[in-house]
């Protein structure tokens, strides 16, 4: 019996997503933790952070602990790696 395993993509508007920077490169967050539905979202579901039509960050999320998600892009992110 083979297992089928779905992944949803998850968006987010880059004007009001929070989120941590918990690995950056460059001044760009590479790795980034932000709360999460855990019902709803698994790890292996992707993330994409968008800035009107811009793609800033695409990564999957590696692991949920405590509500928060863990996702990475480490190599094409251009979401900030400090927040203000």
């Amino acid at each position: 019996m083979s297992e089928v395993s779905f992944c949803q993509t998850i968006s987010y508007n880059a004007d009001d997503f929070e989120y941590e920077a918990v690995q950056q490169e460059n001044g760009n967050a590479t790795v980034i933790k932000f709360e999460i539905d855990e019902s709803k979202y698994s790890p292996g579901d992707v993330v994409v952070v968008l800035d009107g039509e811009d793609i800033v960050f695409h990564g999957i999320i590696g692991k949920i602990e405590d509500g928060h998600g863990f996702a990475s892009d480490p190599r094409g992110s251009l979401l900030a790696g400090t927040v203000q």
